[in-house]
């Protein structure tokens, strides 16, 4: 480890939030150590679609688009919906504000962007997807924080902070295997952690005890970023925000060969020059390798009569109501998707979709059928399929029977029957917290603040750590606000007195 004399400012997190805070505190000349619990960097940020949503970037120029943060503000604004009113909207002015400059800047990392794409409701495209995957962010931000001087500990778990004369002053962290080691700033830590959605308890305390069980995207998420800050005097806002529970299909056992493309700025380019010149039909089979890896099933699905059975066979829940949290009350919390012929002859075509991606594509019946072999069944009758998908034959065939007479306690309603073979089923599917919301209070400079609004000196935060009440809504807000928010933690710390 390095000692005292030699840093300037500790980042703790290695995903989009702290490379992009790490790259800023170095390009303006301090002495940075990253700190990153992982075995590599990325987090969430690399989990993630890999959407950014942003204006007045050379893609939007190109394809003669106006736009304006302002129209961005109030678009981000009707996203918020029923939130609205808790949005912190001078967090929101700088996301705007800055979104620009900070998609400049990605670009000159390496970084290839397809777009922009539309999204409604917002009122321009602004949808910006990187290239080819979302693993690009760290490979090309890792090289470029190296390339400053940012010294980066892989493995290395951050267990709190170091409080001085009221000032935090550094961070315990260790090693597997080794003693927890004290190591100082000059100037500032950081915080730029993960959200708290794979952490039970976190999950408990702010959004209730159906939250603790529930599986998270990313399993690494565990919050420990807001941990430390919570004890040192720091406070959630929005903590019961959770996105969740939503049902997502199982990632397949292998990543395919298109989601292993190394993330090289060639490959980027390729992939960008694709997109803007391959006729859709041509260009469509490759994009449906990323739509239909471990997205969510469409809840249209479930008003056009599709129904949730468990890895048993047995209806459980009325699909129209709480699905996903009824889910994740069943033994395993693995279910499938069930339909007919004349549900899946629906679902072949446009408007009817299985799943979508933003900005990207939407995913057909038949698009399963050929990208997702594991997860895709037909059959004749429900016994077969039943035994397709090792389930009960009579706990299937039963399920559907009381479903299309209405003989269950748990009544179809205005919904069709399924009767029509052959029949189908998508799964399994399990309930998930995506992300949450809740972030540590924070000022427009980045630091964290106490519950009565004081700051806590030497102590800042971006990223999911430092959300600080701002709502995100819509795809590539979450991601925008990693990169701003981590650029501009950077450049306050920078500011910061020295604490030597």
């Amino acid at each position: 480890m390095l000692t005292k004399s030699d840093i300037d400012i500790i980042v703790v997190g290695g995903g989009g939030a702290g490379l992009a805070a790490a790259s800023e505190a170095a390009r303006l000349g301090l002495k940075v150590l990253l700190l990153e619990k992982n075995r590599q960097l990325g987090g969430s940020t690399a989990w993630s679609v890999g959407s950014i949503s942003a204006t007045g970037t050379p893609h939007q120029k190109r394809a003669g688009i106006e736009d304006s943060s302002d129209a961005h503000f109030a678009d981000m604004g009707v996203l918020a919906g029923s939130y609205a009113n808790r949005d912190n909207l001078a967090l929101r002015r700088l996301l705007v504000d800055n979104i620009t400059e900070t998609m400049d800047w990605l670009m000159s990392t390496g970084l290839e962007f397809a777009g922009p794409m539309p999204e409604p409701p917002p009122r321009q495209p602004r949808m910006h997807n990187v290239l080819p995957n979302a693993r690009a962010f760290p490979y090309h931000l890792g090289r470029d924080c190296r390339s400053l001087g940012v010294k980066i500990h892989t493995n290395t778990r951050v267990d709190g902070l170091i409080e001085e004369d009221g000032r935090i002053a550094g961070v315990t962290a260790h090693t597997p295997g080794k003693a927890p080691q004290e190591i100082r700033a000059r100037r500032a830590v950081i915080l730029a952690g993960g959200d708290f959605s794979a952490n039970p308890a976190m999950k408990e305390h702010f959004g209730g005890a159906e939250m603790r069980g529930l599986a998270a995207v990313n399993p690494n998420a565990t919050g420990e970023g807001i941990a430390v800050g919570l004890a040192h005097g720091g406070t959630v806002v929005n903590g019961d925000i959770i996105r969740g529970p939503i049902l997502r299909f199982v990632p397949p056992l292998r990543p395919s060969l298109v989601q292993r493309l190394p993330p090289s700025r060639r490959i980027g380019r390729f992939m960008r020059w694709a997109f803007e010149t391959m006729p859709p039909e041509r260009l469509r089979p490759f994009v449906m390798k990323f739509l239909t890896t471990a997205v969510s099933p469409s809840a249209a699905l479930f008003r056009e009569g599709a129904i949730l059975v468990t890895h048993r066979g047995g209806r459980f829940t009325d699909e129209l109501h709480h699905p996903a949290a009824d889910l994740a009350r069943q033994p395993r919390g693995l279910g499938y998707l069930v339909f007919d012929a004349t549900v899946a002859e629906k679902f072949s075509a446009w408007p009817n979709y299985i799943s979508t991606a933003p900005g990207i594509a939407y995913a057909y019946l038949d698009d399963y059928r050929r990208s997702r072999k594991d997860i895709f069944h037909c059959a004749g009758t429900p016994e077969a399929l039943a035994e397709k998908m090792g389930m009960r034959p009579r706990a299937l065939s039963g399920g559907l029977h009381a479903y299309n007479g209405n003989l269950d306690g748990v009544p179809r309603g205005e919904r069709r029957q399924l009767l029509q073979p052959p029949f189908y089923g998508l799964g399994p599917v399990r309930s998930h917290v995506v992300f949450t919301d809740g972030g540590l209070a924070i000022t427009e400079r980045m630091e964290v603040k106490r519950q009565d609004g004081s700051v806590i000196p030497g102590l800042y935060a971006a990223g999911s750590n430092g959300q600080g009440g701002v709502l995100l809504e819509g795809h590539g807000h979450h991601l925008g606000w990693a990169f701003v928010s981590g650029r501009l933690a950077a450049r306050a710390a920078a500011h910061a007195i020295s604490g030597t």
